[in-house]
């Protein structure tokens, strides 16, 4: 049953990417563009996850926490430029 689920989620998280990096280039706003990198961010995380299941390690998940943290602070920074033009206060 793994062997068929494993790459049926890789292609859907795939199809995911693709969306979500064409809402990422067309647009047509700012906010837009940083839900996208948002919603980008948890399907790499997806993958990631994904792939320390299938090889059966537990680096991936901690590489997966990694990329989580480092999205949650890019995703208010952005947020925090767009509303004010400052981050650093």
């Amino acid at each position: 049953m793994l062997t068929i689920v494993v790459p049926l989620t890789y292609a859907m998280l795939a199809g995911a990417i693709l969306l979500n990096l064409w809402r990422l280039v067309r647009g047509p706003d700012a906010v837009d563009r940083i839900l996208a990198l948002d919603t980008l961010t948890i399907n790499v995380i997806g993958i990631v996850m994904l792939l320390g299941i299938a090889i059966g390690t537990k680096v991936y998940f901690e590489a997966a926490l990694l990329i989580a943290m480092m999205g949650f602070v890019g995703t208010v920074a952005l947020s925090k430029f767009l509303l004010g033009g400052d981050i650093i206060e």
